[in-house]
């Protein structure tokens, strides 16, 4: 232990559930995001045996920071398990540890030259030596058993990613002094009894049933002020983005997500925060700067992608294409109908013997592997389309891969409708059946990233991102389960089926139509279409008011007359 030895917890200590187990093989299986049937212990009534590393980004925030190591220092958490690292992020004049701070906290600077909240949080975490780095913002005050209610679940759960709760005080209450913190004495003021959850966030736990409802998108609580992660599932994530200064812990809860945790909320991991926050003073404003860029690193983020033409930093579908003994026409067909569709943020990795093509001199007309050549010639510069001698473990922080048999064509909406599906059950795999023969079934599969990682984390093999990813993936690569049991535990955490590819609009590709009919000239037809529509909706509506009022204004023996002439 980096802070100390201790014994083992008593047999009786804990939860009954696999607990202290879980970082091992064998963990517990939590479906989707329902994270109820993990059984944390009391506060004060367990003994733990993980280390953790508080780690607070600051910036020339001295007294905010006093008070915080002061709510450290008397946390219930082990002494000899837990430490604190401040990154200051080039204050002037330089921070310096308070007289009441807990005994192992120390100060790292951010390298020269480099600033931001990114850059704290990951100077912070590459310091840091526990099993858990708990963020923790340097304005926030945290109840004495704030640590260890994050810690009951993290001794469950290795890819448990746990928030707490912060109240918002007023903005107008005097904050108390380093030692009414240490002493506890605060909690007993009307203002912090009175403190309030963000009005959002209330919002999305309650119709969530506090997130276990949740799928896909329980990261949107990610919040840097006071959340806990396994270090080596932080490190699996990428670590930070040093590039943001703002929505860094957003990003991270989304990669995080494609790791595979599980979000748990907290009510017991109770935090206050002095006044209202940026976001609540600035909302407009700061929806406006992060979403000029969150666009580009969250696929999820459907609506900030609706230009039909843009590349994305990170696709929403990753489409995995084996050239591998295929003719040169059915990789073109199926690699441009993968790239033609609706769904614009598609990518395509190209699986073949690339490194095989012979160079030098050749015949270019005759030789051996012609038809991967002419693959490779294809798409060499097309910026959607990688090659590969094998597919990564993990397409990570894509949130879908979709395997399709070389000479299988996708539909021009085939990949929206999977997507859709998987999306609307909360499937972690869906099989298309394209083929039966004698020898067994030909499937496309569309795999959901977060529950293949998960189920490898799960199986002991945990997904690794792919080398080339942006933010990188720095943790160690570790041979991942066979298919078939990753299957297997992928149905039962989020759920599988089977449905038949043509219901999909996926055909041979002799049977496929060319590709065209451009996403972009369909919305431009459609425009017309409604526009076209509306104008006679009007000219009925024009003519429907001329019809009433003649009528109105016909005298009523005209009318008479015309009934008696119709009789």
């Amino acid at each position: 232990m980096p802070f100390g030895a201790v014994d083992a917890p008593a047999p009786d200590a804990g939860p009954t559930v696999d607990a202290l187990d879980a970082l091992a093989p064998g963990a517990p299986r939590v479906r989707r995001n329902d994270y109820g049937t993990l059984r944390p212990p009391a506060i004060g009534a367990w003994e733990p045996r993980l280390t953790v590393s508080v780690v607070i980004p600051a910036y020339e925030c001295q007294e905010a920071l006093d008070r915080t190591l002061a709510g450290l220092a008397a946390q219930t958490y082990p002494r000899d398990l837990m430490e604190v690292v401040v990154a200051d992020d080039g204050s002037d004049p330089a921070l310096r540890l308070p007289r009441i701070a807990p005994e192992a906290t120390r100060i790292v600077r951010v390298p020269e030259g480099r600033w931001g909240r990114g850059w704290a949080r990951q100077t912070g975490a590459e310091a840091a030596v526990g099993d858990v780095v708990h963020w923790v913002d340097s304005d926030m005050i945290l109840a004495p058993d704030h640590i260890e209610a994050h810690m009951r679940w993290h001794h469950l759960a290795s890819y448990a990613v746990v928030h707490g709760s912060v109240g918002f005080v007023a903005d107008d209450v005097p904050p108390p002094s380093p030692e009414a913190v240490f002493a506890g004495t605060y909690e007993s003021a009307a203002a912090f009894g009175e403190a309030r959850l963000h009005g959002w966030t209330t919002e999305v736990l309650g119709t969530t049933r506090e997130l276990r409802d949740e799928v896909s998108g329980a990261y949107r609580l990610h919040s840097g002020a006071t959340t806990s992660v396994a270090a080596r599932l932080l490190k699996a994530a990428g670590g930070v983005n040093t590039s943001l200064n703002m929505a860094e812990d957003t990003d991270l809860g989304y990669r995080l997500a494609q790791q595979g945790a599980v979000f748990v909320p907290d009510p017991e991991a109770r935090a206050w925060h002095l006044g209202t926050s940026t976001v609540m003073r600035r909302e407009a404003d700061v929806h406006r700067h992060n979403w000029s860029f969150l666009g580009d690193l969250i696929p999820d983020l459907r609506w900030l992608r609706r230009h039909p033409r843009r590349h994305w930093a990170v696709p929403y579908v990753e489409v995995v294409i084996d050239a591998h003994g295929a003719t040169y026409e059915q990789v073109r067909a199926s690699v441009d109908a993968a790239l033609a569709g609706t769904v614009a943020d598609t990518s395509v990795v190209l699986l073949g013997p690339w490194g095989e093509l012979p160079p030098g001199r050749r015949a270019s007309l005759d030789e051996p592997m012609l038809d991967t050549r002419l693959a490779y010639n294809l798409y060499e510069h097309e910026p959607r389309v990688r090659v590969a001698r094998a597919a990564a473990e993990s397409c990570a922080p894509t949130p879908f891969r979709v395997v399709c048999p070389a000479g299988w064509v996708l539909g021009p909406d085939s990949l929206a409708s999977l997507v859709e599906l998987a999306e609307r059950r909360g499937y972690g795999l869906v099989s298309a059946a394209v083929e039966e023969t004698p020898a067994g079934v030909t499937a496309l599969r569309l795999e959901r990233t977060a529950a293949f990682s998960r189920a490898a984390l799960v199986a002991g093999g945990p997904r690794t991102a792919p080398p080339d990813r942006v933010p990188r993936a720095t943790g160690p690569a570790r041979r991942s389960p066979g298919p078939g049991v990753l299957d297997a535990l992928v149905d039962e955490m989020y759920g599988s089926i089977w449905v038949a590819a043509e219901d999909f609009g996926v055909v041979r590709d002799e049977d496929a139509e060319p590709v065209g009919g451009d996403p972009a000239k369909w919305r431009a037809s459609a425009a017309r279409w409604r526009s076209e529509a509306t104008r006679l909706r009007a000219e009925v509506a024009r003519l429907e008011a001329e019809l009433r009022h003649a009528h109105d204004a016909e005298p009523v023996g005209a009318a008479r007359g015309r009934r008696f002439r119709r009789r």
